[in-house]
């Protein structure tokens, strides 16, 4: 029988979606909407996993988190939260959760978690296939594939760089899976979606007792990953006084947890990414010219979508499927007209954005067939065409909408579009600063009384 996953979350839409993701995954799965109701469900079953939300009405996730681990001690809980700075949770995580997702989080990356909580899962078909992504014709794309034939036999660091959403990842699972590393884990860590306190931890482990809320003994990422290979995402966000911990581990191979005394040995091949430029960044001493040398042995570069404009076609047509797939819902394809529009679009968000515009118009489509029109319904910001500036983008976006309301002759326009323009830049805000108020402020170039009080209390998880 297949492992029982629980998801706990008061946010209807959150457990929708995971729970969809993690039955294509091949888990049974249970829903609370609170931790009381989680707690309760023990008397009758235990779970295998369990994905917790931590602002809940009534008891918390963090509270839910304590019980369990009373209770369970060996149960995986991996916390959920849209806060990466939330005073007082940073011994909670350390002191009984498996892992935890910040919010937004992609849902790969939970099935990801939940595969590596449950290691004796079989290995599912998405997973075994997720490389089909990996196509394409142009000159910039034959050469990456060659680079990954090159190392397919060598266990060399190397820097994959790209704009956010190229698909750096799974250039990195593709050098994994074709190493003589291919048996063991992958490990992968988002250096930029950890709060900096937690991520010395996250690393290389700490012992039991070695600070406040320490209860239990952690596996960091470089022990998780022995015997394979270790991943780490956006590799310049990294404070600089890590990035010297992390360079004493390259040159030496040894390292130790924190709170231990124990002299470790780093068996893994270290893989790393980013979208930055890393030699302006080290020019200007923000990151270590050193540490640069030892992660840039060798480097693949992922070219922007909007370079690889002969295989969008194909790529979404491979995204609509999957999707099809993976949403168990009727197959649809595009129209030619469609596919040419994609072709012309400006793609900010490259690979990623048209990944999720295509699962997107999957489900909102009405027809068998995708249009022309169902791409202006779909509200993305590929509708930008080719050559547009991005900061002029949403420009156009919304004389576009703001001309659809008037012909409606829709009533307060003016109100409902700055309400909602407004929201939308907070939201944007909040993600990219992992929920920080003070820095989302800083990026809107407003006040943090400002924010605060148009958002108000803060709440969710």
């Amino acid at each position: 029988m297949s492992a029982l996953v629980w998801v706990v979350d008061d946010d209807r839409s959150i457990r929708w979606v995971l729970e969809r993701a993690l039955v294509q995954a091949g888990y049974r799965v249970q829903c609370f909407a609170d931790g009381a109701s989680a707690l309760k469900g023990l008397s009758e079953q235990r779970p295998d996993l369990v994905f917790s939300d931590v602002r809940m009405p009534g008891l918390d996730g963090l509270s839910l988190l304590k019980r369990l681990a009373e209770q369970l001690p060996d149960l995986p809980v991996v916390v959920m939260s849209a806060y990466t700075d939330l005073s007082g949770t940073v011994a909670a995580f350390h002191g009984g959760a498996f892992d935890y997702l910040a919010k937004p989080f992609d849902l790969d990356v939970a099935i990801a978690l939940a595969k590596r909580a449950l290691p004796t899962e079989s290995p599912t078909l998405s997973e075994v296939s997720s490389l089909d992504a990996l196509v394409g014709d142009t000159p910039a794309m034959r050469e990456v594939f060659r680079a990954i034939g090159r190392l397919s036999r060598s266990e060399l660091n190397v820097l994959v760089t790209g704009e956010t959403g190229t698909g750096k990842e799974l250039i990195a699972r593709a050098l994994h899976q074709h190493s003589p590393r291919s048996a063991g884990p992958f490990i992968g860590l988002n250096t930029a979606a950890v709060a900096a306190e937690l991520l010395e931890s996250e690393l290389f482990g700490h012992e039991q007792g070695a600070f406040t809320g320490a209860v239990r003994r952690h596996a960091g990422r470089f022990e998780q990953a022995e015997g394979g290979t270790l991943f780490l995402d956006e590799i310049g966000d990294m404070p600089l006084s890590l990035q010297t911990r992390l360079l004493r581990v390259l040159a030496e191979g040894e390292y130790y947890a924190l709170g231990g005394r124990a002299l470790k040995r780093a068996n893994v091949r270290l893989l790393a990414a980013t979208h930055q430029d890393l030699e302006a960044k080290a020019a200007r001493g923000e990151f270590r010219a050193d540490l640069l040398h030892r992660l840039n042995v060798v480097r693949i570069h992922l070219p922007p979508l909007r370079e690889r404009r002969s295989e969008i076609a194909q790529l979404a047509q491979r995204f609509l499927s999957d999707a099809s797939v993976e949403m168990r819902l009727e197959s649809k394809a595009f129209s030619a007209e469609a596919l040419a529009k994609l072709s012309e679009m400006a793609w900010p968000g490259n690979v990623r954005e048209l990944r999720n515009l295509c699962q997107k118009l999957l489900v909102l489509s009405p027809g068998r067939q995708i249009i022309v029109g169902d791409l202006v319904q779909a509200g993305t910001s590929a509708h930008a065409p080719a050559g547009t500036p991005q900061s002029n983008a949403w420009a156009t976006q919304l004389l576009h909408c703001a001309s659809e309301q008037c012909a409606r002759a829709e009533p307060a326009i003016y109100e409902r579009a700055h309400a909602q323009f407004e929201q939308a830049l907070f939201e944007a805000a909040l993600q990219h600063s992992q929920g920080d108020r003070q820095r989302a402020a800083k990026l809107l170039g407003i006040g943090r009384n400002t924010l605060t009080r148009k958002l108000g209390p803060k709440r969710g998880g």
